[in-house]
């Protein structure tokens, strides 16, 4: 067949197809290509409501949930994903998982966390603009520009596998409905992998691959133990299964084509998003697009680079230029081949992924009592920014301070972070960790170039909209148990700012890993675990017995793990409906909700007699499990009707999240007339503007049946 004229310019920008390659374009579209007439239809899936008069167009996955962006048919091509995300979890993107399968593969073909696919590690937020990935308005909005190829099927996921409900996952998918893919195109792959810490004796593996195809992109991220300089270990391709490397490199920032170590910068084949200093704890996160020099091979493919780098003696001497290093690392590699590639580790579940492992995420908004404050009044401020709240101290002017307390669990040195708000009406402030300027350290700086400064200088708090999320790195102090003061004095205000304002949303305090005790990560969860994660992975054929056994494990995550699984199976799970109902009474909110999320998603009818305890779950003490039951509850439809006092009752108790309430509205809209009782409670919903949307059609199902 003709080869479509927009695959084709894609095909030489980036290697898609497994033939013979085209010399570089000059510029990365050949604009002429433009003018031809194109033989694809051009689509789009987002999380658009159907409900084409609301504006609710954003999913809201619960612990442990799996949701679908995209499932679809073939042959055609993925050629744009972006998304957006609203969460309250440190570090959500590196919790967040997405997976992306082909042809009806149980083996995702991509699999790795949002952040890092994205091209920033350690579950930060950074902008990134290149020219097949970027990441705007502060790193929020997302985009990918790799073409995903495929010739029957194509489902993209995107699972929760942190402790907390995502505010708003907002997402669209373009592709293009082709008659046919040419022969020779090969399947896109992007895999994460960990080294938590590098082991000793031999170097990091970044991919090891059988088949045919080409390597075409690294995102690499590290968090140094020690002193120093992580970076002098060289890169190596091994081509083929040659002993002796194809290509070789001479140092980690060569091989991302800065020098002299790292400093953020960015470009469209490579840049830096992150670049904390060479100290203890530091942070790097790199991106390398292999665009218009891919690496073929026809075999195997195995990417190995070394981690070594410049170490130091107590005081302060040099140790080594060029000694392995127990640094913690990260990467997603990307390539195409013909086929998929089944033969990869699967990366770690949810906070195994984070490098410390031991975040604890103080929410300073309930320290109110214990704050002090001279020259302003310090407040709380519910709901600023998508389910944040915010300690927001109203000072006065300069010199104005609040002093914020920071308790430590045990001695030893931590990385602290504040989570913080952006505002038209915030000032300038200096933080003070006990009263001395945080980033401060006997260290020796041995790279200045990779140090990107620290919160002492003091924190421009002004932006043009009210934004809260920007983490700012306060250091990597020793601190003994027992409480700390975190200060923030206010030092004046940006020209344009209308106020002093300061706008706090968390705390986070994590031990750091260290050269003679890296592994801190303790998040590891049970091989049982993982076990049934992969039975659940089979989808509507997996073992069922095997699903509902572990509902009745001892172990949390295992139990997490059977719910989450028996998720994956749809109507197939109907016959572990009993088990499911017993699983609504675990002692474990995450199995709680995810029951719930199981009996939703069995056929209508199939969990009637499950609808008893999803009504009694209601009033469950947890928000996620309140949501989600009423979601089971809408399902079900006009079956239903015996829960709707109680979908009233939880309509009008005080201080429900607005989630919680478009979820009863959902579910009483859907039972239809039956539900003509609950009107009143759906128009106090209605005044909320939140929840306007979900209230005003439940009202019109309630009142007008057809609809």
């Amino acid at each position: 067949m003709r080869l479509a004229p927009v695959l084709a310019v894609i095909t030489i920008v980036s290697g898609v197809a497994l033939g013979a390659q085209a010399p570089p374009p000059a510029a990365p579209v050949d604009v002429l290509q433009l003018a031809q007439l194109k033989d694809f239809t051009a689509h789009r899936v987002s999380s658009n409501n159907p409900d084409l008069d609301s504006n609710d167009d954003s999913l809201r996955p619960i612990p442990g949930q799996t949701v679908v962006l995209a499932d679809l048919t073939g042959p055609g091509m993925v050629t744009h994903i972006w998304l957006t995300v609203a969460a309250n979890e440190y570090a959500w993107p590196r919790l967040l998982r997405l997976r992306v399968y082909y042809d009806g593969s149980s083996t995702p073909s991509v699999d790795a966390p949002i952040g890092d696919f994205f091209g920033v590690g350690h579950g930060l937020e950074r902008p990134l603009s290149s020219l097949l990935v970027r990441d705007s308005s502060s790193g929020r909005s997302r985009n990918s520009y790799w073409p995903m190829p495929f010739r029957q099927r194509c489902k993209i996921t995107v699972t929760n596998e942190g402790r907390r409900r995502v505010s708003n996952l907002y997402y669209q998918v373009d592709w293009q409905k082709m008659p046919s893919l040419p022969a020779g195109t090969g399947y896109f792959h992007a895999r994460y992998r960990q080294a938590l810490p590098a082991a000793m004796g031999k170097p990091l593996e970044i991919l090891n691959v059988k088949g045919r195809g080409h390597y075409v992109g690294t995102v690499f991220s590290v968090v140094q133990v020690g002193a120093g300089w992580f970076g002098e270990g060289d890169d190596f391709f091994y081509v083929d299964g040659k002993k002796k490397a194809d290509i070789e490199g001479t140092g980690t920032e060569d091989y991302f084509n800065d020098a002299w170590s790292f400093r953020v910068t960015e470009g469209p084949y490579t840049g830096v998003t992150i670049a904390d200093g060479t100290g203890t704890g530091a942070r790097m996160s790199a991106y390398r697009w292999h665009a218009v020099d891919p690496i073929p091979f026809t075999t195997s493919l195995r990417f190995d680079i070394e981690h070594a780098g410049w170490t130091y003696a107590a005081d302060g001497s040099v140790r080594s230029a060029f000694e392995e290093r127990p640094d913690l690392f990260s990467t997603v590699a990307f390539w195409y081949q013909d086929g998929i590639a089944r033969d990869q580790p699967e990366p770690p579940y949810g906070s195994a992924r984070l490098p410390m492992g031991n975040a604890q995420q103080i929410e300073v908004e309930n320290l109110l009592a214990d704050v002090k404050a001279s020259g302003g009044k310090p407040t709380v401020q519910r709901d600023v920014f998508w389910s944040k709240d915010l300690l927001v101290f109203e000072a006065a002017g300069a010199g104005s301070r609040i002093d914020v307390p920071l308790d430590v669990p045990e001695d030893g040195t931590y990385e602290v972070i504040a989570q913080m708000g952006l505002s038209p009406d915030y000032g300038i402030y200096n933080i003070l960790l006990d009263g001395k300027p945080t980033g401060e350290s006997a260290e020796l700086e041995h790279e200045p170039g990779a140090n990107t400064g620290s919160a002492a200088a003091g924190i421009d708090s002004y932006y043009l909209e009210t934004y809260v999320g920007e983490d700012r790195l306060l250091g990597w102090p020793t601190l003994t148990k027992g409480r700390h003061t975190v200060s923030f004095v206010c030092t004046g205000k940006n020209a344009l700012s209308s106020n002093y304002l300061l706008g706090l949303d968390t705390l986070v305090l994590a031990r750091v890993a260290t050269a003679e005790h890296p592994g801190l990560n303790t998040a590891s969860p049970t091989d049982r675990a993982d076990e049934v994660r992969r039975i659940g992975g089979r989808g509507a054929t997996a073992d069922l017995k095997a699903l509902t056994g572990a509902l009745g494990a001892s172990d949390d995550g295992v139990r997490e793990a059977g719910a989450w699984s028996l998720t994956q199976m749809g109507p197939a799970a109907g016959p572990a409906v009993p088990a499911l109902v017993k699983a609504m009474e675990d002692s474990s909110p995450g199995v709680r909700g995810l029951a719930a999320l199981a009996l939703r998603d069995v056929e209508p009818g199939a969990s009637a007699p499950a609808l008893q305890a999803l009504t009694a779950h209601l009033s469950d003490p947890d928000e996620n499990v309140r949501m989600m039951t009423a979601q089971a509850i809408a399902r079900q439809g006009p079956r239903a009707k015996s829960a709707i006092p109680a979908l009233i009752a939880l309509a009008q108790k005080p201080d429900q999240h607005p989630h919680v309430l478009r979820s009863v509205a959902d579910a009483l809209g859907l039972i239809g007339p039956d539900a003509r009782e609950a009107l009143p409670a759906l128009r106090e919903l209605w005044k909320i503007p939140r929840v306007r949307w979900a209230a005003d059609l439940a009202i019109k199902r309630i009142e007008t049946p057809s609809r």
